[in-house]
């Protein structure tokens, strides 16, 4: 492995070269004769005279570099699954250090920029895909599902009575599977999402969510989602499906509360809070996916998402989405 230098040490040995090289050129032409003890007493000050010199140059160069390995050290410390676009230019008087600062920043920026890009375009592939699916889900193969179970209707008329039982139960697991399949079309991409809105999507997201587990949700909202872009909307309607999922599955809540509010001015909020047993955030109780799958959300829409509970206290999930 090659070994590194840093630049500071470089600087002073190539001072202390050309140091060392302009002595021994000025002694040459002073014709300086070192075999005298006075030429070696003058010599010895000069030599005394370098060395502080060079101390003096180390000092203020460790001096002028130390903003540079401030900066080194604060990009060192970001962490690249959190935005970086709050990256802060160091407060210098050094001209180079703040210009390198400013173009990381400026570049940090671009890097953001075209991370949200992307995962805009990924976020928006991903819910088509779903929407062709669920509405196959629905159209073909529900419709496949209705017409066997039409044919086992006519099929019990003309059977023999002893076949009744059989056919009959033919035709509860059919309708077991439509009833499956309709949760599963509703869950990849549900049809009122897109024909009623945010807000009916949600609500209907909710009693659905009340019937089969017992859990009492309740939404309270404030001003016109429509104002708001469908991507964001995409990402609000997601967030509140895991928050439902983590309530059924983790917290043990009988009760969980959503409040969603829109400001023309100010942007999107959305609080998640349920009176369960709560969890450690950071070893979260699927072990962060799901939590980190919402963040990452909220971030392809320059949005931020907090969670905050701890064992014994509930647990709060914020939305925030920037007008």
């Amino acid at each position: 492995m090659r070994r590194r230098e840093s630049l500071v040490g470089q600087v002073v040995a190539v001072n202390v070269l050309l140091v060392v090289a302009v002595l021994f050129a000025a002694s040459a032409a002073a014709g300086l004769n070192l075999a005298v003890n006075d030429q070696r007493l003058r010599f010895g000050a000069i030599a005394i005279s370098i060395l502080l010199l060079l101390i003096i140059n180390m000092i203020l160069l460790r001096r002028r570099f130390s903003p540079l390995e401030s900066l080194i050290a604060r990009l060192e410390e970001i962490d690249p699954t959190q935005p970086t676009t709050q990256f802060v230019v160091p407060n210098t008087n050094v001209e180079e250090v703040e210009r390198l600062a400013i173009t990381f920043r400026r570049l940090l920026r671009r890097i953001e920029d075209e991370r949200r890009r992307s995962g805009r375009l990924v976020l928006r592939a991903q819910e088509e895909e779903r929407r062709r699916l669920a509405r196959d889900l629905h159209d073909e193969v529900n419709q496949a599902l209705t017409a066997i179970l039409l044919r086992l209707q006519a099929l019990s008329e003309d059977a023999p009575p002893e076949l009744a039982g059989d056919i009959g139960e033919l035709k509860t697991l059919v309708n077991q599977a439509m009833e499956e399949l309709l949760r599963l079309a509703r869950q990849l991409r549900p049809a009122s999402l897109d024909d009623m809105g945010l807000i009916a999507a949600i609500e209907g997201q909710i009693a659905r969510f009340s019937e089969q587990t017992g859990i009492q949700a309740v939404l309270h909202h404030e001003g016109t989602p429509e104002a708001i872009s469908e991507d964001q909307q995409t990402v609000i309607y997601r967030v509140v499906q895991e928050a439902l999922s983590n309530t059924a599955q983790h917290s043990g809540a009988t009760y969980v509360d959503f409040e969603l509010r829109v400001f023309p001015s100010h942007g999107v909020e959305l609080r998640v809070r349920d009176n369960g047993q709560g969890f450690d955030v950071a070893t979260g109780p699927d072990g962060g996916i799901g939590l980190s799958g919402m963040a990452e959300r909220a971030r392809l829409v320059g949005g931020e998402l907090t969670v905050t509970s701890s064992p014994g206290s509930g647990t709060r999930v914020r939305l925030y989405i920037p007008q």
